[in-house]
């Protein structure tokens, strides 16, 4: 049973606020992190986003809460099939909030022209976990939230600005916190009526650590192991 919906988009602190969440006692936290290797999952969320019924105590089965993308585009379904549920909107100056989702997610997910997404393809061949969730993403975010025009920062940011004037719209303020990671335990806390933790706010996943990562992916996946020889063989 959900107890916290994250509203917020992809790039606002959700990784940062997921480890808070899980820290706090409301985990496991639901985060696009969370659908690695998860294709039966993955293909739900893409159900979802089709427009078909979800049974969403099957799909988020085993999560307290949920951040980030995909489940951000359904806040307003999750917000009412869950009505005890508190609600967390984070909130980011919008230009550094395209400018980090361009340097991450965009180039990571959404196809890409020339030698990247030749590598995409590779990639896509190698994994089909990521091939699909990559799928998903384009249908959730690029298409379903962006309308496919996120290259085109002003309507991008339009969008966001959209989404965060939209859910301060439509939840009751009873159950809602607007909240930058950078606020830090109080304001988290004393709206989860928890104590605050002896240990620091974790702060994860910044731009510089996304590439890191999606770097480190790229040679694994790139790199297969052999199974006559046991050995790996590069995709090349």
């Amino acid at each position: 049973m959900l107890e916290v919906i994250g509203a917020g988009m992809g790039r606002t602190g959700t990784y940062s606020l997921k480890a808070a969440l899980e820290l706090l006692g409301h985990g496991p936290c639901h985060h696009m992190s969370s659908l690695d290797g998860d294709v039966d999952r993955i293909r739900a969320w893409e159900a979802a986003a089709r427009g078909e019924r979800v049974a969403w105590d099957e799909l988020l089965d085993g999560y307290r809460a949920t951040v980030d993308w995909p489940s951000c585009y359904f806040w307003r379904e999750l917000l009412d099939v869950y009505q005890e549920a508190r609600v967390i909107l984070t909130v980011r100056d919008t230009g550094r909030w395209y400018a980090s989702v361009r340097d991450t997610i965009y180039r990571s997910s959404h196809r890409q022209p020339g030698w990247p997404g030749m590598l995409m393809r590779l990639e896509g061949w190698a994994c089909r976990g990521l091939r699909c969730r990559r799928r998903m993403c384009e249908r959730v975010i690029w298409e379903g939230t962006f309308g496919d025009r996120f290259g085109d920062p002003d309507y991008a940011m339009a969008v966001f600005e959209w989404h965060t004037a939209h859910v301060l719209a439509e939840v009751p303020a009873d159950r809602l916190l607007v909240y930058e990671v950078g606020q830090g335990w109080e304001p988290l806390c004393d709206f989860l009526q928890v104590p605050v933790p002896d240990e620091p706010f974790p702060h994860l996943n910044d731009t510089a650590a996304f590439q890191q990562m999606a770097a480190r992916r790229r040679r694994r996946v790139l790199t297969l192991r052999s199974p006559e020889a046991g050995g790996h063989t590069a995709v090349r």
